[in-house]
């Protein structure tokens, strides 16, 4: 049921997912337009490609706490008593919100990126277990690849096979949720899928040790 209080959980969640990260980091420190370069995605794989690390960085991990603080409002909002189901079911409303905001971002005229940052957040908060392998995927995928695109849609399409086969969940629309991802990334990814198939897809030019040692030094 669309309570005032879920109503008003959910808004704040398409806003958290609508802070256009890579837009502003780029505006801000660079005075540069991320959309106008590179794939034109507001994503973190393109600040990467068009800003490098310094930028990448930051972006790709305020992306990824967008979902994951977005799902975490249930403990301001959740009403009591409320089953099992019911409160995981809260939980995807809430992360499927933040993605549909981080793709259309209404800070950023509804330009945004694929959400998958976004998508890693909201899978850590709500199945960090599954998440983690799925996150195994992408890095083997790209450390082998170089293809950030090959690698994030091999995790997104293991993610269901994760929550069925490794944890046998049982939760429905958590099942559903996983097969949700899949499809999401597929759709957001056509245009990859394309240069990929005419080999024409752009490898990343960043390594996974490089990264570690970026952020190590950030630190």
């Amino acid at each position: 049921m669309l309570t005032p209080p879920i109503i008003l959980s959910l808004l704040l969640a398409y806003l958290l997912g609508s802070i256009p990260t890579a837009v502003w980091v780029g505006r801000l420190f660079y005075n540069t337009d991320v959309r106008e370069f590179g794939s034109g995605n507001a994503g973190a794989t393109n600040t990467f490609r068009v800003l490098g690390k310094t930028a990448g960085i930051p972006v790709l991990l305020i992306d990824c706490l967008k979902g994951l603080f977005a799902v975490k409002l249930t403990l301001f909002f959740a009403e009591e008593p409320i089953s099992n189901a019911a409160f995981v079911n809260y939980q995807l409303a809430l992360g499927i919100a933040s993605v549909i905001g981080h793709i259309f971002p209404v800070f950023a005229g509804f330009r945004g990126g694929k959400g998958i940052a976004t998508l890693l957040g909201v899978m850590l908060a709500i199945h960090h277990e599954g998440a983690l392998l799925s996150l195994m995927v992408f890095l083997v995928v790209f450390a082998i690849t170089k293809y950030v695109s090959l690698g994030s849609m091999s995790a997104a399409l293991s993610f269901p096979f994760v929550i069925l086969l490794v944890y046998q969940s049982t939760v429905p629309s958590l099942i559903v949720f996983s097969m949700f991802i899949a499809i999401l990334v597929l759709i957001t990814h056509q245009k990859n899928i394309e240069r990929l198939i005419r080999r024409e897809e752009s490898k990343a030019n960043i390594s996974i040790r490089n990264l570690i040692k970026q952020a190590g030094e950030d630190d």
